[in-house]
């Protein structure tokens, strides 16, 4: 849908929302209207890296307390997911609109026609799909609009090969087609989402019709860090994804990756300990930069990153414990606890003219809330927040409030040259992992010279919190065993296991564009 777009003239962000619908009614698991997302755009013509913030908002009736029990007690994650409490006002349609005004070319409602048509027809379930939603069957037939779309005639999960189609989503993307946002944000849309959300037996939710219809998506400053000779850009707060993989390349940047290699045990150490940094500072600092005081400065101070630099000795053994530091100018929060879940999509595209765009999107969980309205599931998207919203008398940052927007770990990216060219555009889905899984890639072609497919091909190697999870590889595992083996030698605690993630690329080069999509999920490439 996305590359009849391209063909027909229309704008990196025109091909962006046709994909995005379709992706809505082919991978409902992971984004969709029900949720948001983040738009990173690069502009062509000014050389310009900008960004769109469409993350969902917490309802006004909110409080912090919402995802603690009658003792005061954190919910069960699954006890505040499925339902209407985890449901916040969705940002996606309000973003693709915002976008569209700024940098569309082709007509509002054209965008819609792909979806509109093969929601109408019908697709094929993908073998993905059907798998979760086996996986998934339990909590998808608690209510009967998930019951009835995802579960045949016989009462059995769908099967891949079947074809499913959506009339309803149709229709609800007939009415966004024609009324834009405003026909989504209020009237009858509207209406049913806030009376589906309050009435959810078991687990009711605060949202509202006001919530609704003050959503704003928001134009953000990109997060951008100097790394080798180019221009690392990502999404500021509310995603910790541009601070986070900033911090990890920052702190690298005082490491020869390149003299190492991709086969080092030792790069690999210093990757999983510039990430553990990473991420406790992560924990504590970083949040909806409208209601913290978030030092996006401070924690991409070079000075700063050269200090937590030092604390890895680079030929080990790794650290034993990994504190949050002192960015200049922060505040002092408390570290809060998030269970992000790796259910997400991503796409990058690049025009004719020059101008990219890096989405990424999600309805968190699988399925999000489970909740289904008119064709589409909402988002869950609140159980991105910490449950806890004080520790020990100090409050948490990502905490609970009204109308606050949940940190997430949404990496969309895009790299400049280092004459401000358009060079690379990436991101991934992947829960809090998506992090390493875009600075991964990142290091493996800006420093160890992979084309973007290999790069995003390379076993994923993850260290958020002290335990290195190493992927077997998609060919053999005797490698990974044997890093194993070196890691722990040099005092890592590491475990193998799959590592899911969807990363998508596009390389910019003197002979034209190379794209590489991620073989552990369903995608492609698609250009001249």
């Amino acid at each position: 849908a996305g590359y009849d777009i391209l063909q027909r003239g229309g704008s990196a962000v025109d091909a962006a929302i046709a994909v995005q619908l379709v992706l809505n009614l082919v991978e409902p698991q992971s984004s969709g209207i029900g949720g948001g997302g983040f738009l990173l755009y690069f502009e062509a013509a000014s050389g310009a890296v900008l960004s769109y913030d469409g993350r969902e908002t917490a309802p006004n009736r909110a409080t912090p307390a919402l995802f603690l029990d009658d003792d005061g007690a954190p919910l069960a994650f699954f006890d505040a997911v499925v339902g209407g409490r985890s449901v916040g006002a969705p940002g996606l349609v309000a973003l693709l609109e915002t976008a569209h005004q700024q940098h569309g070319q082709l007509p509002w409602a054209d965008l819609f026609a792909p979806a509109i048509e093969l929601a109408e027809t019908g697709f094929v379930v993908s073998p993905r799909l059907a798998r979760l939603i086996e996986l998934d069957q339990d909590r998808l037939r608690r209510y009967p609009a998930t019951r009835a779309y995802f579960f045949g005639d016989n009462g059995e999960p769908l099967q891949a090969g079947d074809r499913l189609r959506n009339p309803e989503l149709a229709d609800t993307l007939r009415v966004i087609a024609q009324q834009g946002s405003a026909g989504f944000y209020r009237g009858a849309i509207a209406l049913d989402i806030v009376n589906t959300v309050q009435t959810v037996p078991d687990n009711p939710g605060l949202l509202s019709l006001g919530d609704l219809a003050s959503y704003q998506a928001k134009r953000r400053e990109p997060v951008c860090i100097p790394y080798r000779v180019y221009h690392v850009c990502g999404m500021g707060p509310p995603s910790s994804g541009g601070l986070t993989v900033g911090q990890i390349l920052g702190i690298l940047d005082s490491f020869d990756l390149a003299a190492l290699g991709a086969e080092s045990p030792l790069a690999w150490h210093l990757i999983g300990e510039a990430s553990r940094l990473a991420f406790a500072d992560r924990g504590v600092y970083m949040a909806d930069s409208d209601f913290a005081e978030v030092p996006v400065a401070g924690l991409l101070n070079q000075d700063y990153l050269r200090d937590r630099a030092q604390l890895i000795n680079p030929l080990g053994p790794a650290l034993r414990a990994v504190a949050p530091g002192q960015p200049p100018d922060a505040e002092n929060f408390a570290p809060g606890e998030t269970l992000e879940q790796p259910s997400t999509t991503h796409l990058s595209i690049v025009d004719a003219d020059g101008n990219a765009v890096s989405l990424t999107s999600s309805i968190e969980n699988a399925f999000g809330s489970r909740v289904m309205v008119r064709g589409f599931l909402l988002n869950n998207q609140l159980t991105d927040f910490a449950f806890e919203p004080e520790v020990n008398g100090r409050p948490v940052a990502n905490r609970v409030e009204p109308g606050k927007r949940p940190r997430s770990s949404m990496s969309p990216t895009i790299v400049l040259n280092q004459n401000g060219d358009l060079y690379l555009v990436v991101g991934s889905p992947g829960g809090s992992r998506i992090i390493g899984y875009v600075a991964q890639t990142l290091i493996a072609h800006l420093d160890w010279g992979l084309d973007i497919q290999a790069a995003i091909t390379l076993p994923h190697r993850v260290n958020r919190f002290g335990t290195y999870t190493l992927e077997p590889g998609l060919e053999t595992g005797a490698a990974t065993v044997e890093l194993a083996d070196a890691l722990e030698a040099l005092g890592h605690t590491v475990n193998i296991g799959d590592l899911n993630s969807g990363l998508h690329g596009i390389v910019v080069t003197p002979s034209g564009l190379e794209g590489g999509a991620d073989p552990r999920r369903e995608g492609q490439v698609r250009g001249d």
